[in-house]
């Protein structure tokens, strides 16, 4: 089956310069997508792969422990795909108040992206639904405060042109629809969102609704976090993960020329299908990465429990303390005390005993303030985060 470009070009100029700007047909593809046995078998396997880690919720006594620590590194992953330098690390201590080993603005970004998702599960899980609305919500948290943040117009449709690469629409890489096009195209994107005109599968609709989303590129900045969140939305959305275990940006990470050049191909070809492929194995890779980390986690926590359980009296208020830092590995007294409820004097004596098992080590030199790791947890966490070059 033979497919063309996926949309068509508009011819506009900037000064003497003339360029053209990419619309995309609106969805569902046509022709329609055609499910050979092996795309098929891939989205069976993903399907299944989505369910066993959704399944994680309810086999691990503590899933919402490590909820905390999957989206913020969801959050540093996607960050660095745009290219900000900030680790799960960094985002910890600014967190905590501390002054981050790379430049503040980096760990900023990078905590609102995590705050940009808490807002959008927390108004679906208040029964919004998925929509326009909801997408300027969201960018907006993504986008608060941010050095240029009036400039960029947090929360709002852009309404001039952008592109992507190069210096200008004529020398650019791709250059999206032109801001007088985004009513039409959003109003069939959100459409489609929608199940209209027909009803899509949720993990294939994740799949085709993100290459549409970065397509229209309907924000000034931001559209790519933007769009990578969506799809833990849309999961969330159509019932396909009640907690938000799977996200694909490590995958993307690890394969960034790969992704760029496939939503390309569709734009120019319609390659729908080997776009289809490549995201159905994210899923299968990346779920299945996320049931070994929360299973490796579950288990590394639950033998330093046992070990915890050893020290007598100091027992209940070290299991307190080991509790917080499997949601955050990162703490300092004053952070644990506020977390737990008790004393700063009671979580210290519980951190000498957690160090002295080797369950805790300081990552500070210092009297006040000190700040300590649940080291091999966040080694865990920690696995696929490289910066990038």
């Amino acid at each position: 089956m033979k497919r063309t470009l996926q949309g068509h070009y508009v011819e506009l100029a900037s000064g003497d310069e003339a360029y053209s700007a990419f619309v995309p047909a609106p969805l569902p593809p046509r022709p329609a997508i055609e499910w050979t046995p092996a795309l098929r078998a891939r989205f069976d396997a993903a399907l299944l792969a989505v369910g066993r880690l959704d399944a994680v919720t309810d086999l691990l006594p503590n899933a919402g422990l490590l909820l905390y620590s999957f989206v913020r590194k969801e959050a540093v992953l996607s960050s660095m795909i745009e290219g900000t330098q900030s680790s799960l690390a960094d985002l910890l201590l600014f967190e905590l108040d501390e002054q981050p080993g790379v430049p503040v603005e980096d760990a900023r970004e990078v905590s609102r992206y995590v705050s940009a998702l808490e807002h959008g599960l927390k108004r679906l899980r208040g029964g919004f639904p998925l929509s326009l609305r909801l997408m300027r919500e969201v960018h907006k948290v993504l986008m608060k405060d941010r050095a240029r943040g009036a400039r960029l117009t947090p929360g709002e449709f852009r309404r001039s042109q952008v592109w992507i690469g190069g210096t200008r629409p004529g020398n650019a890489v791709f250059v999206p629809p032109p801001a007088n096009e985004l009513d039409e195209c959003l109003k069939h994107f959100e459409r489609f969102l929608h199940d209209q005109p027909e009803s899509t599968p949720p993990l294939v609709k994740a799949a085709l609704a993100h290459v549409q989303f970065e397509t229209i590129h309907p924000f000034l900045d931001g559209n790519g976090r933007l769009g990578r969140l969506l799809i833990a939305l849309q999961l969330a959305a159509d019932g396909l993960m009640r907690e938000p275990l799977l996200f694909l940006s490590l995958h993307f990470k690890k394969h960034r020329r790969t992704y760029y050049e496939l939503l390309n191909a569709v734009r120019l070809t319609g390659d729908w299908e080997t776009w289809l492929e490549f995201f159905a194995d994210a899923v299968v890779a990346s779920a299945a990465e996320a049931a070994t980390s929360a299973k490796r986690l579950l288990e590394l926590a639950s033998e330093d429990v046992r070990r915890i359980e050893g020290l007598g009296r100091a027992t209940a208020s070290a299991m307190a303390v080991h509790r917080v830092l499997q949601s955050n590995p990162i703490g300092t007294a004053a952070s644990l005390a506020a977390e737990t409820g008790l004393t700063q004097a009671t979580v210290n004596k519980s951190l000498v005993h957690l160090e002295r098992l080797g369950i805790v080590s300081e990552l500070t030199s210092r009297r006040r303030g000190r700040v300590f790791s649940y080291a091999r947890y966040a080694a865990i966490l920690n696995e696929g985060m490289e910066r990038p070059d």
